[in-house]
């Protein structure tokens, strides 16, 4: 149906309206490729998509479009993620990225505009926990559910058939359409897969050029490091950052003065007018909640 004046043409479709030559599903603009996106725009354009999920009601052609774009927008956030644990050792790069889509995801649907938090800051956070998961997970090459061991032969039968019809490997959607299920247990599954193969760290390590490592004898647990602490502190700031973005005004500027600026509590106390014992019970509250928040993560 087309209505309007000679100067603005508006046509009502299935997917949507168009003003102008312009489309827009309900109040949003229609982006064609959300993944082509540059991540500064992203950041801008999420806000927006945000404001409109949060008094869009869910189930609906035009939430379940703001929230695929947002996490569409978003997959910068997953590579970068991903990126950092390239050299684990254990999975494809591929399967760590499907595995951060799904923190996106949980942060997508957990994020709340009026906490006034960059949603960078916040959804990093739940893409590297979700990240470490997979990791800790990898256990299942010792015991794996029988309902994720029937999923693996079905798996990996849809991705033959698949990659037949459409000459290159399917993507998680096109498998969750073919087997009629969710893109989360089809993700599932796909970690799950890794479980059925353990490698031994005495296996000889032929990554080497001319195969000069296998020459010499050494193992991967030969040239495997140590965990970095300082790596360790890196993510715990970015697990903190959100945490502290949710206290109110009077409790950051305790924590911003007790330890960004290491003064005493009888220093705070003369500062923002109370005993010290009132500051000390107030820290006390502060980081109790920090740390329950943290640890709500891990």
């Amino acid at each position: 149906m087309t209505t309007g004046s000679a100067s603005t043409s508006i046509q009502l479709t299935e997917a949507g309206t168009t003003v102008g030559g312009e489309r827009f599903v309900g109040e949003l603009p229609w982006i064609e490729d959300a993944g082509k996106i540059a991540p500064k725009n992203a950041r801008d354009l999420s806000k927006l998509f945000f404001d409109q999920l949060q008094v869009l009601e869910e189930g609906t052609h035009e939430y379940q479009y703001a929230r695929n774009t947002l996490i569409e927008m978003n997959q910068s956030l997953v590579r970068f993620a991903a990126s950092r644990f390239r050299n684990r050792g254990s999975g494809d790069l591929e399967d760590i990225h499907q595995v951060g889509t799904i923190g996106l995801i949980k942060a997508i649907d957990r994020f709340d505009l009026s906490r006034e938090v960059e949603f960078t800051s916040f959804a990093v956070p739940y893409i590297i926990g979700e990240i470490k998961r997979f990791f800790r997970d990898t256990t299942w090459a010792v015991h794996v559910p029988r309902r994720l061991q029937e999923l693996r032969v079905e798996l990996a039968k849809a991705q033959d058939d698949l990659a037949a019809v459409l000459d290159r490997r399917p993507t998680v959607g096109e498998l969750a359409e073919h087997l009629g299920l969710s893109d989360e247990e089809v993700i599932e599954g796909i970690v799950a897969s890794n479980g059925y193969t353990a490698g031994s760290l005495d296996l000889p390590n032929d990554s080497g050029d001319d195969g000069q490592a296998k020459k010499s004898g050494r193992t991967f647990a030969d040239t495997m490091g140590d965990c970095d602490p300082a790596m360790e502190l890196v993510e715990d700031f970015h697990s903190l950052a959100p945490l502290l973005g949710q206290l109110d005004d009077r409790e950051r500027a305790i924590v911003e003065m007790r330890f960004g600026q290491e003064m005493t509590q009888s220093q705070i106390g003369e500062k923002l007018g109370v005993s010290q014992m009132h500051v000390s019970r107030l820290l006390a509250r502060t980081l109790a909640t920090l740390r329950s928040g943290m640890l709500a993560e891990d």
